[in-house]
């Protein structure tokens, strides 16, 4: 499917199911997870199982391909626990122009890990996604800015993610930009979550944990980049990056010298309501335990 107004490519299949918890790959990981989590003497967690209730739409607006794993709690356990359509949205494939239809290729097969559709905003992605080309090319931003706007009329998503206005590089912040910008352009009444890899959000308001089993498919699917992590292995490091969220988030949310929860693994966001197209307030802060599964009245409410 094409979106002609905005040169935006879809993949025809939109993936509903993530390949069997028993095969042998997976299992791998989780056994390799599950060790993690008993370094840290986390209580066991099983996930809770998909319940009726009215379905949403997330897009993932990634700035690289990986992005939606990194950040993918959410997405995930909406996905599953809810029976959200989850769509990754791919800004730029990466700044090497001779690896990005490999990084595409690499992030499909990631999505397919995910049960993610699919989406790229190019053939090869955007360029010059970073605040300064907003006054230094002020036609490309523009153009760039209408076509995500007409994505986000179109598609009218119930959450959006989107790294936060400080994410250390400038890829992450220019996605920001963009993506606040087109949200303004479109009018729309939604929720957005910021996220975080590269520099840490001042004032997170969720933390959602992942059992053991979803952590392992984050892995799982990130070890799909692998062009990347052949280059820098993180896909093993992200348990650790979700272990110290719990660190940070749990004090964070409860208040300083709290007990944090007792999670293994979580992520953390900032989710805030916008209302035909400006910003009208944070969520109140809040802690999503693995075991209770989430509920979409929290995001339309």
């Amino acid at each position: 499917m094409q979106y002609d107004d905005a040169n935006l490519h879809l993949n025809a299949v939109i993936l509903s199911l993530t390949p069997a918890p028993s095969d042998a790959e997976f299992e791998g990981w989780l056994a390799w997870v599950s060790r993690f989590a008993d370094l840290l003497q986390a209580p066991a967690k099983l996930a809770p199982a998909l319940t009726a209730q009215a379905a949403g739409l997330c897009l993932i607006f990634a700035p690289h391909p990986d992005d939606e794993c990194i950040v993918g709690t959410l997405p995930l356990r909406l996905r599953q626990e809810a029976g959200w359509q989850v769509t990754n949205v791919a800004v730029t494939l990466g700044s090497n122009p001779d690896r990005r239809q490999a990084r595409w290729a690499e992030l499909e097969a990631a999505c397919a890990v995910l049960g993610f559709a699919n989406i790229r905003l190019a053939d090869d992605g955007f360029e010059e996604v970073k605040t300064s080309t907003a006054a230094e090319r002020p036609a490309l931003w523009a153009a760039q800015v209408q076509a995500v706007a007409g994505l986000l009329a179109d598609q009218k998503p119930t959450l959006i993610l989107l790294p936060h206005a400080g994410d250390g590089i400038a890829t992450h912040m220019g996605t920001h930009r963009l993506v606040i910008d087109a949200v303004a352009a479109a009018g729309i009444t939604t929720m957005l979550a910021e996220t975080e890899f590269w520099a840490t959000m001042a004032e997170p308001n969720c933390l959602v944990e992942t059992s053991p089993a979803d952590t392992a498919r984050l892995v799982q699917a990130l070890s799909r980049h692998v062009g990347e992590v052949e280059r820098n292995p993180y896909h093993l490091r992200l348990p650790a990056f979700l272990a110290d969220s719990v660190r940070r988030g749990g004090e964070l949310l409860t208040g300083a010298g709290s007990t944090p929860p007792d999670y293994a693994f979580a992520t953390l966001y900032r989710l805030t309501r916008w209302t035909n197209g400006q910003a009208a307030g944070d969520l109140p802060k809040r802690l999503c335990p693995a075991e209770t599964g989430l509920s979409s009245a929290w995001f339309t409410a």
